[in-house]
């Protein structure tokens, strides 16, 4: 399989590179998603077997004031994907958040479930995936959450970070979700566009994330366990730490027809920690 990726340095972009080294990777200079016409392009100059989206605009807080930019990036550019690949008749896989759910409530969102977005990050993203869906051609869409790895800027690393200094830490604990290895989103993307490939009729819209579900704070305490370091956490409510954009309070995803359509379970976050911790002791 010939497989065109879109992006190069972002986390699961970098764990995909690891995966299929020969895999055509996309830089912004090879492929601006501010531009849509000119990644509609590049799929149709590099004739792919299939096509997978791991580029997005990310900056949650600055999409705040950015919201057409994100838009363009996160909605337009994903959309121009998606048409050209149905096109060619190619299957394409594109990288979602739960970001497009209000938050509310605590039970797992379903992927069939009305979406919601709280703020303009979460927008552009539902925007993208109305494209997607519009342009009925074979697809997946696959939402996932709380991303981490041993690349880019992430909760994990972040934590690292604030440890080397700072012996106490005040971390939120009213927000639920599951914690997601970017390697294990770059093998389920992997094992959904072969699929994909054989059958089309599997297309639709799919949740993966870590398990179990937990808090930041549950999060932050786990990476500390792992790592013996010595720092005292207290819980705070998202109300007492406002940001420019909205953050969900629940995250929890429904996995299961992931599991059920592709055999793709929810991994266990755990392991994905201590996998990452190891690379980044290693570094």
């Amino acid at each position: 399989m010939t497989l065109l990726v879109f992006g190069r340095t972002g986390q699961v972009a970098m764990e995909l590179a690891r995966l299929v080294p020969d895999a055509v990777f996309l830089s912004r200079e090879q492929a601006d998603l501010g531009d849509p016409d000119a990644c509609a392009d590049a799929i149709r100059a590099h004739g792919p077997h299939a096509v997978i989206n791991a580029a997005a605009y990310t900056v949650v807080d600055r999409a705040e004031q950015e919201e057409p930019l994100a838009t363009r990036i996160n909605g337009a550019a994903p959309g121009a994907m998606a048409r050209t690949c149905a096109g060619l008749g190619i299957p394409f896989v594109h990288i979602s958040t739960d970001y497009v759910f209000d938050g509310s409530g605590s039970a797992p969102w379903r992927p069939s479930d009305p979406t919601a977005p709280q703020n303009a990050y979460g927008r552009s993203k539902c925007a993208g995936e109305e494209a997607v869906r519009a342009a009925a051609g074979t697809h997946a869409i696959l939402r996932t959450s709380w991303v981490f790895s041993t690349h880019g800027a992430n909760f994990v690393k972040t934590m690292l970070r604030l440890s080397e200094t700072r012996d106490a830490l005040g971390i939120v604990e009213d927000q639920i979700g599951g914690p997601t290895l970017a390697a294990d989103i770059a093998g389920a993307c992997l094992a959904i566009a072969d699929q994909l490939l054989s059958d089309p009729g599997k297309s639709g819209t799919y949740h993966f994330s870590g398990a179990p579900d937990i808090s930041w704070k549950g999060f932050a305490e786990a990476i500390f366990a792992e790592t013996d370091r010595r720092v005292t956490i207290a819980g705070i409510a998202t109300a007492d730490y406002p940001t420019p954009a909205a953050r969900p309070l629940n995250s929890r995803l429904d996995c299961q027809s992931t599991r059920d359509v592709f055999g793709i379970g929810r991994p266990d976050w755990r392991a994905g920690l201590r996998a990452c911790l190891g690379q980044l002791n290693s570094h």
